[in-house]
């Protein structure tokens, strides 16, 4: 068993197992739940929570997986792994369009909200909301299904290893 190569592989699946579930849990609980409140309601819990999620944990799993992911397929191209390699960079693909859905989309947005003001000083927190809500919730469905698809892309990859262990 080749030790580093496996954790590496391990590590980029544990995160994108992560991030794929904080952004499904997004998708199905979160902005289901928030649908149904008022406007100010929904603009202030959607800033507070833009601003508690960036946090050292959340960044750690967002940024870390796409390093672990890139160096994962580093060690299968030179090592044992090799018929795992396709799954790793599909995987690492994936993850980068959940990363570049974010950083394109999600992120302008979230500070378009935060730049509006506080929720309880809007005069109309119904154009803010309208603004941000329907396409911030596609983009978030978006890099729900691209991060479970590279989580799902790396589990695969996990099989393939161990295999070749086998």
């Amino acid at each position: 068993m080749r030790l580093v190569p496996h954790l590496t592989l391990v590590g980029a699946t544990v995160g994108a197992g992560l991030m794929a579930g904080l952004f499904a849990a997004f998708a199905y609980a979160v902005m289901p739940a928030l649908r149904g409140a008022d406007d100010r309601t929904f603009v202030d819990a959607m800033q507070r929570i833009n601003v508690t999620i960036v946090n050292g944990w959340f960044l750690l799993a967002f940024l870390g997986t796409p390093m672990l992911a890139a160096l994962a397929a580093v060690l299968a191209w030179r090592g044992a792994s090799r018929p795992a390699l396709p799954w790793i960079v599909a995987g690492l693909v994936l993850y980068l369009a959940t990363v570049a859905v974010t950083v394109a989309v999600n992120v302008p947005m979230n500070d378009a909200l935060a730049a509006a003001g506080p929720a309880d000083r809007l005069g109309d927190p119904g154009a803010v909301r309208e603004r941000f809500e329907a396409t911030w919730v596609t983009a978030n469905v978006v890099r729900a299904l691209a991060s479970t698809g590279g989580f799902a892309a790396f589990c695969w990859a996990l099989v393939l290893t161990g295999r070749a262990d086998g």
